[in-house]
């Protein structure tokens, strides 16, 4: 609305009002809204301010528990360092002893080359450095850092190195804090050649090297003052991935980051661009040495005696997440050094067993039931003069054969359907349900119905598979994963009589039977000091994996395996000794077998224990198909040969108790025997495999026995139904031998044979073959060297 249409009366008041403005003069701002402000202020510096008193009071609370860093922390290797039970060293990671140089013998372009890489204003920065931190960001944000950039200065990695763990679980605040403050105080008590000193000798170079005066002998065969710019550069680079860019193995990425090192050079301009362009033109492999020999940090002989068991152990710690190579670890194992040696020796001179040759191989672990402590292993025999070899102890690419029948057939039907001792299983002609694959036992013949006790000292193949079938692989698949084992794929009943597992899997599975039947996890590595000198320790939690009646039943059968004159395990026999075991062999498969003699075998196992000791022992050739390389009937006997001389001595450092029928197992005699069964449960169970096509023979709990522990019965054939799951042809092939020592009178040993089940030409790959091998256990393999 326009002034001149407004009422009078309310122009009148605008007039005023403006004229008392005016008379008043300017107006002064309002003081509301600076206040405001001024307290906003306050309080943003208030907060800043209490930040970084509190940031102060924790880095200082943290930097009070700092450890103590010493000039023997700053001066020493970081290599790990391993003991045997008894606390003494037995192997330096890399086994190299390091060349210390002074700093007056360090090549100056080195230490260039090295400040330029690591630490641009190492001279100018107190041990910590703000301006690289920010500098680092800053670079690594945009890339333009050359690669080079990091926020931790050169006396920071040397504190790191020198008193911290580098795993990354340990990359915390205080950690952070505590490696500034030694930082610090470093920088404080050491000169900058002191210091630098200490970080070329201290660093890891790979392959076991620790110094650069070390690594120039070990990939040059000089000494750093012999070295050209091109070679310094290449070391100097090496510590932040010295596997990387090991200049031997990989030397496309060594060329590059020794590339990256001189363009740092020149860029600082401690060499000129003339000179980093003609290092970079030389070539990688120029002046590299092939003979990288350098002085054992332990003995030869000390080293290879141990070696598949220190593999094992760099796999376990692997495995918990340490760096053996920069981790400057102190490893305390479970390393019974006497039964090493003694094992050791047993399969690598013929001061023992006569082995057929250098090529027959030998796999074993022993633990401590009591515990799961792996006190020994060995990896092979004849291994030449390979480090970290293949661990044949772990390998789980062989078939148990009948080592597998305590833990699938045996076991469960105690456990879960009561089979006394005396329950009498069929030893009948049987043919896997759903194929056309006959089931045979060594001899090739049926002894009718025997006792499970008869069936398992014999190692009778049949009613271990029937026994199985009774049990069902629902629950005999629950059984041995209370032992340890988990498998890829269903198993079958073919498992029944092998299973592809190790000889560590198996002296644990083992140890259950011979504790009780609680079952630990086998562990080598007992604890971990870490160089902040925080001990790590570690233990095996046994769980219970069966009845003590089960685990008592086994070991009292087992017990014939080794005593009784028709035992499948006399050659195992000790003269007083309480033990108990099983045998294994693994017999060519049928279109194979023409091609080795009467009674040839690819593998052969004796697993055995006592109530201090479990031992398992693999035997065989590593290509089994190759012409020669079977493992002959007289043979077989050399694993028990292996187990035998190990426990005796094993047997001397220990106490020799026999094992006690808990309360929950009732003696009873049958024919003169004494036979045992799970109390409340003294009559056998009912058969539910017969069926007149496999050929069965039924049986009634009132059969009578006869004296040589037989079962006589009348024969009839009934039809039933299977429900059994049908078995693969990929399966094992296992079939026991003929037991060695004593005389069957069931058998005509004119007519002894080699026998097998009837398989497929697939056997033959399957054995041969990891990749094509039904049912391998998930378990840690080979370390890295």
């Amino acid at each position: 609305m326009s002034s001149h249409n407004e009422p009078r009366e309310t122009r009148m008041s605008r007039h005023a009002d403006e004229r008392q403005r005016a008379e008043a003069g300017p107006q002064k701002p309002r003081r509301g809204g600076w206040r405001t402000f001024r307290r906003i202020l306050y309080v943003i510096v208030a907060v800043i301010v209490l930040g970084l008193l509190a940031g102060a009071g924790l880095f200082f609370y943290y930097a009070q528990s700092a450890p103590q860093i010493s000039k023997s922390a700053l001066s020493s290797d970081a290599s790990t360092r391993v003991y045997d039970a008894d606390g003494k060293v037995i192997s330096r990671l890399g086994a190299q002893n390091r060349t210390y140089v002074k700093a007056k013998n360090i090549p100056i372009l080195l230490a260039k080359a090295v400040i330029s890489t690591e630490d641009k204003r190492f001279y100018k920065n107190n041990g910590i450095d703000p301006v690289r931190i920010l500098g680092a960001a800053f670079a690594n944000v945009t890339g333009s850092s050359l690669g080079m950039q990091g926020g931790s200065t050169l006396t920071q990695q040397l504190v790191k190195l020198s008193v911290f763990s580098t795993a990354a679980s340990d990359r915390t605040l205080k950690r952070k804090a505590q490696e500034a403050w030694l930082a610090l105080k470093v920088d404080h008590d050491y000169s900058k050649p002191q210091i630098l000193e200490y970080y070329i000798n201290k660093v890891y170079m790979g392959n076991g090297v620790y110094g650069m005066q070390t690594a120039a002998q070990y990939y040059y065969g000089k000494k750093l003052t012999e070295l050209n710019l091109a070679q310094l550069a290449q070391l100097a680079g090496m510590p932040q991935s010295p596997v990387s860019y090991d200049p031997i193995k990989y030397p496309q990425y060594a060329k590059k980051r020794r590339d990256l090192v001189l363009q740092s050079m020149a860029k600082s301009k401690v060499i000129t661009s003339e000179q980093a362009q003609q290092a970079q033109a030389t070539s990688i492999s120029s002046g590299l040495v092939k003979d990288h020999s350098l002085t054992s940090a332990t003995s030869a002989h000390t080293t290879k005696v141990v070696d598949a068991y220190l593999k094992q152990v760099y796999q376990e710690l692997k495995n918990k997440g340490y760096n053996t190579t920069t981790g400057g670890l102190k490893v305390y194992t479970n390393l019974d050094m006497g039964a090493q040696k003694r094992l050791y020796n047993i399969v690598n001179t013929n001061n023992y067993v006569n082995f057929p040759s250098s090529k027959f191989q030998v796999g074993s672990t022993i633990v401590n039931p009591n515990n799961g402590k792996v006190v020994a292993m060995i990896g092979g025999r004849k291994t030449g003069n390979v480090t970290f070899g293949l661990n044949r102890a772990v390998q789980t690419d062989r078939s148990s054969a009948s080592t597998a029948k305590p833990l699938m057939d045996y076991g469960p039907a105690i456990e879960y359907l009561y089979y006394p001792t005396y329950e009498p299983v069929k030893d009948t002609a049987f043919t896997y349900p759903g194929t056309t694959k006959s089931l045979y036992d060594w001899d090739r013949k049926y002894q009718g119905t025997i006792t499970m006790r008869k069936a398992l000292y014999e190692s009778r193949n049949i009613p271990a598979v029937r026994t199985l079938q009774n049990v069902g692989i629902k629950k005999a698949t629950t059984f041995l994963n209370g032992l340890g084992m988990s498998f890829d794929k269903t198993l079958t009943l073919q498992n029944g009589i092998g299973l592809y597992i190790s000889s560590e899997q198996e002296a644990a599975a083992y140890a259950a039977f011979a504790n009780g039947g609680t079952y630990y996890k086998p562990y080598l590595v007992s604890k971990v000091v870490t160089q902040d000198g925080k001990a790590h320790n570690y233990t095996s939690t046994g769980k219970k994996a069966m009845s003590s009646a089960t685990a008592f039943m086994l070991t009292d059968m087992m017990k014939d395996v080794i005593t009784n004159e028709n035992g499948s395990g006399r050659s195992a026999a000790i003269s007083g000794l309480y033990q108990a075991g099983k045998t294994g062999t693994d017999s060519y498969p049928d279109d194979y077998a023409d091609k080795v003699p009467d009674g040839a075998t690819m593998d052969s196992w004796f697993t055995g224990y006592t109530k201090n000791y479990a031992v398992s022992v693999w035997t065989g050739y590593d290509k089994q198909f190759q012409t020669g390389h079977y493992v002959s009937e007289s043979q077989t006997s050399i694993a028990q040969e292996i187990y035998k001389y190990e426990m005796s001595y094993l047997a001397q450092q220990s106490p020799n108790s026999n094992w006690t029928a808990p309360s929950t197992v009732t003696e009873t005699k049958q024919n003169g025997n004494t036979e045992y069964y799970v109390t409340g449960h003294a009559g056998t169970v009912s058969d539910t495999t017969s069926t007149s096509q496999y050929g069965s023979t039924n049986t009634t709990s009132s059969s009578a026995y006869s004296s040589n522990g037989q079962v006589t019965t009348n024969s009839s054939s009934r039809t039933t139904t299977s429900t059994t799951e049908s078995s693969t042809s990929k399966e094992s092939s296992s079939t026991e031998q003929k037991p060695t020592g004593g005389d069957d009178d069931n058998t005509d040993s004119s007519t002894t044979s080699s026998t097998t089940t009837t398989s497929s030409a697939s056997s033959t790959s399957t054995a041969n073959s990891t990749s094509e091998t039904n049912n391998h256990t998930n378990t840690a393999s080979d370390a890295e060297s």
